[in-house]
């Protein structure tokens, strides 16, 4: 950082908790934070399980980093992950302990981003109060990817992520099925392509 600015090739992943203003709302403000710090543990864990590595924590978001020859492909099995945890750990141990959870206008679901490329990691802000920022695209479109919510997809990457990853987290179950569906997706006024996927991939 002594320059000012390190220039990185990386995959960044961001884990976004859904409906998190009606959880707020809608239940006790301390089974809305075991919610809250039971997902954002929970997608710590697993991104670092899978070889990334945590930079930031943003209210009910999780933002991590993966690095090297398997990152992509790391980063997409992390979100597949992730969804397991959400779909069957997570969500049936509140439903069960919690009624108001379960009975709730909402239930308990995420969404996950994932992009890759060339950004500048520079430290910002005052001394004794400073963090790093990423500047390039990987890091706003994984982020504006974690905001979707098209239900059954939880998991959306883009075709760099997807055209990198190798056949492990591309193909899955008994008959070796595609596990993602391409779409086209606006991004500043530009057409993508993006990967979603409903699929996930017990830890």
């Amino acid at each position: 950082m002594a320059g000012g600015a390190v220039e990185l090739d990386a995959t960044f992943l961001y884990a976004d908790l859904a409906h998190s203003s009606k959880i707020a709302k809608e239940l006790d403000r301390r089974v809305a934070a075991k919610i809250l710090k039971s997902f954002l543990a929970t997608a710590a864990r697993l991104v670092r399980h899978n070889g990334g590595t945590i930079v930031s924590f943003d209210g009910d978001r999780i933002l991590g980093v993966f690095y090297g020859t398997n990152k992509n492909t790391s980063a997409a099995k992390c979100a597949l992950q992730i969804k397991y945890a959400v779909a069957e750990i997570i969500r049936p141990k509140f439903e069960a302990k919690y009624p108001t959870v379960k009975d709730a206008s909402f239930t308990i679901s995420h969404g996950v981003g994932i992009d890759t490329g060339t950004v500048l990691a520079v430290r910002a802000g005052a001394r004794g109060g400073n963090d790093l920022i990423w500047i390039g695209r990987a890091p706003n479109l994984a982020a504006k990817l974690s905001d979707l919510r098209e239900s059954p997809y939880s998991s959306f990457i883009t075709a760099s992520v997807y055209n990198a990853m190798h056949e492990s987290s591309k193909f899955g179950g008994k008959n070796n099925e595609s596990m993602w569906e391409r779409k086209d997706w606006k991004f500043l006024g530009q057409t993508i392509h993006i990967y979603c996927s409903s699929w996930q991939w017990e830890p």
